[in-house]
């Protein structure tokens, strides 16, 4: 009796823990760096969990044109941890927000590890260590830590839902918008 009550809460257990592990499985970034990992992960579920404030988040914080962040986020299905990453390693390289989303979409099968190391960020230099200082900077904000939340708009915006038949978000910029994110750098596209 005992062996089995055992047996009932051990098997149990691992359901507890599969269930916890489900929101994250077939996310799988492969940074090269266990600790980014799992912080994209962490922004991966926040991103799956409030869509708006996510999108705001990666608009405004690295000056990604928002059709091109609704486009990966609803149309592509890409997981918003792949996008955010994207767009920091853009904004470290100095380079364009979709010339990165391009890149990988050629080489996904390589992980992002890989890719950064291509597009010139080695692992353990200083360039590597500002784009993981970029990722824990986003985690701590989407997760209330280090100072506001780039999501202090309404809910139910403009990005509460997929785009009704636009595949590119194409249309009239939105307030604020201007075509890149509100930046005036012209870089994030």
């Amino acid at each position: 009796m005992k062996n089995k009550l055992l047996l009932t809460l051990f098997l149990f257990g691992l359901v507890v823990a599969a269930g916890a592990q489900a929101v994250t499985i077939g996310f799988s970034p492969r940074t090269g760096d266990v600790w980014v990992d799992t912080r994209l992960g962490d922004i991966n579920n926040y991103g799956r969990g409030n869509p708006v404030g996510f999108i705001d988040d990666v608009v405004l914080v690295f000056g990604a044109p928002r059709p091109l962040v609704r486009d990966l986020y609803y149309d592509r299905g890409w997981a918003p941890g792949d996008i955010y990453y994207a767009c920091a390693l853009a904004q470290q390289l100095g380079r364009p927000c979709l010339e990165v989303v391009n890149y990988y979409d050629s080489n996904r099968g390589q992980g992002w590890g890989v890719v950064a190391q291509r597009l010139g960020i080695k692992p353990g230099s200083s360039a590597f260590h500002a784009l993981k200082g970029r990722v824990g900077k986003g985690h701590d904000r989407m997760h209330g830590r280090g100072g506001p939340k780039a999501s202090g708009g309404p809910k139910g915006g403009r990005d509460a839902g997929p785009p009704a038949g636009r595949s590119e978000g194409g249309g009239k910029p939105g307030k604020g918008d201007k075509g890149n994110g509100g930046k005036g750098n012209g870089k994030g596209r």
